[in-house]
């Protein structure tokens, strides 16, 4: 069974987990980003942590993080499943449960991440807008989308 927990209080266990996942996860769908854009990223990811309003996650039997979501007002913010775990419905109990019960609308998605931008579709998100940088101002093109 997948359980989505909302993170309250984070720990510094809890930001390592994070990390990690984002970063598998991101060598894993993220191909078109070389080591200098992961390295680079990396920071806002643990920003971004405290930007959302609501920090939510699944744990594995060992208690440690192996997916998380981040949503802000009616956005889901980030979402990343590691590696390991991907293909195992947990992706899609996060997205059940940010429509659900935390009521989100959009999402946006790297153009050139194509596993992400089916995994919306086949949610039920369609695009509606495109930007030809990301929220860095590097040339990586995002589709607004909306539920």
């Amino acid at each position: 069974m997948i359980n989505v927990e909302i993170l309250d209080n984070i720990s510094k266990d809890d930001i390592n987990d994070i990390l990690e996942v984002w970063e598998s996860s991101v060598r894993a769908t993220h191909d078109f980003l070389n080591e200098d854009d992961i390295l680079s990223l990396k920071p806002y990811v643990k920003e971004g942590t405290y930007y959302v309003s609501k920090l939510a996650c699944v744990r594995n039997e060992k208690g440690t993080i192996q997916a998380f979501m981040g949503v802000h007002d009616s956005k889901i913010e980030m979402l990343f499943v590691s590696d390991n775990c991907r293909g195992k419905g947990i992706g899609k109990k996060l997205i059940e449960y940010a429509i659900d019960v935390l009521n989100i609308k959009f999402v946006d998605v790297n153009e050139q991440n194509i596993q992400g931008v089916g995994f919306y579709k086949h949610m039920g998100f369609e695009i509606f807008k495109r930007s030809d940088l990301d929220e860095q101002g590097n040339p990586f093109p995002i589709l607004h989308m909306k539920f």
